[in-house]
């Protein structure tokens, strides 16, 4: 191990119970997407302290920050992304504390060479990544030009085992409302236009449109508001829905045969209707296997046992970075092998003694990477060129 390479392992030991602190920190006090305010303030308070520059409200998330060192030498710009944001309900069981802690001390950690060796390391605070209204704010971020400034994004998610990035889907999120006139059930029907009937017709031809397409696309959704009385015909109705594809491209399509479907259910019913996102379209990941191979090598090298899985497909407003730079999501094991994510096992691990050590490890991966992502050029020119291939196979 070279000299730099100890001093970021050796800066992560004597200041690993600081940070294993404010993730419980965060554990105990969950927030919602957008609104974590807290653990915004905690994070960037501490990269502040270590004299990163930070910039708030980033892209109209009041929420988000840019936290950059610049090393005023010549070099790549390395990116942690840092997410901190709680599900409803069940807390960090998504293990974001572990996340967005890990990113924080692996930039800390990193910024405590690069003066040596030249470039940039940005942390990027991430608001919102479970969705949401104006949610998946890395979606905002690529679309305000901000990924364009970096060369790599780094992260690592906590999981049931350690293994390398696993290709997500992409996914709309949008609501879906009916508009008619509401009238007695019993003595003026026949005045009234049934926003409920254009509701259910829209949900039946969504069941039926899932016979028409791909395996690996999905559709599902839920009535929020479907009437306030069986005895008056309802003149709202309103339902949230998902659209997944394994493509932007194949989503698209689908997106835009739901949207048919509710334009012909508000015909057929008289009603007028919106179908409107309520937050960033997610785009499916775009893998890079030299990058995630550095991953695997600085895994092992500190114990971490990383093994093959695909265990299925899930999403993340990570993949709209992926289309921009290099970029890993790979998963670091905080529990046992049967561990499911969005359960209250999974929070209850995400502030357990595994959990921790996790944070730890992946703080020491992520820094390491983004050193050898500096110092070693073929390394790094290799990982850009294989992005580039990647990207114009999209278009």
């Amino acid at each position: 191990m070279s000299t730099l390479s100890q001093n970021i392992i050796n800066y992560i030991e004597q200041n690993k119970h600081l940070y294993l602190s404010m993730s419980h920190q965060i554990h105990e006090r969950p927030e919602l997407g957008n609104e974590e305010i807290f653990a915004s303030r905690l994070l960037s308070d501490q990269l502040k302290s270590h004299h990163f520059k930070i910039e708030k409200n980033i892209a109209n998330h009041p929420t988000g920050f840019i936290a950059t060192y610049d090393s005023q030498k010549e070099g790549p710009t390395i990116a942690f992304l840092a997410e901190y944001d709680a599900l409803p309900g069940l807390g960090h069981a998504c293990g974001h504390n572990i996340i967005g802690t890990s990113s924080v001390l692996a930039g800390i950690s990193l910024s405590k060479v690069v003066d040596q060796v030249g470039g940039k390391v940005i942390v990027l605070g991430c608001p919102a990544e479970e969705g949401g209204i104006n949610g998946s704010a890395k979606a905002s971020y690529v679309k305000a030009g901000i990924i364009d400034n970096i060369d790599v994004a780094l992260m690592v998610h906590p999981g049931h085992e350690t293994y390398v990035t696993v290709p997500s889907l992409a996914v709309d999120v949008f609501d879906v409302k009916f508009y008619g006139r509401s009238a007695h059930a019993s003595e003026n029907a026949f005045e009234a236009i049934n926003a409920l009937d254009a509701m259910l017709s829209f949900f039946n031809g969504v069941s039926m449109l899932r016979q028409q397409i791909k395996k690996t696309d999905k559709v599902h959704g839920v009535i929020l508001n479907g009437g306030s009385a069986a005895n008056i015909i309802p003149d709202f109705t309103h339902a949230r829905f998902y659209t997944r594809a394994t493509s932007r491209k194949e989503l698209d399509v689908l997106t835009n045969r739901v949207r048919d479907i509710a334009k012909g259910s508000a015909t057929q019913t008289g009603c007028t209707y919106e179908l409107k996102p309520i937050q960033n379209g997610v785009n499916e990941f775009v893998i890079n296997k030299p990058l995630d191979a550095l991953f695997k090598k600085h895994a092992e090298e500190i114990g971490e046992d990383v093994i093959e899985d695909d265990f299925g497909y899930g999403s993340t407003d990570t993949g709209n970075v992926s289309h921009i730079v290099p970029t890993i999501h790979p998963h670091i094991k905080i529990g046992s092998s049967d561990l499911v994510g969005h359960t209250k096992e999974f929070c209850q691990a995400a502030a357990s003694k595994t959990g921790d050590k996790a944070l730890i490890s992946g703080a020491k991966i992520l820094a390491s990477m983004g050193l050898e992502f500096i110092e070693n050029t073929a390394l790094r020119n290799e990982i850009i060129e294989h992005h580039q291939i990647l990207r114009e196979n999209l278009l």
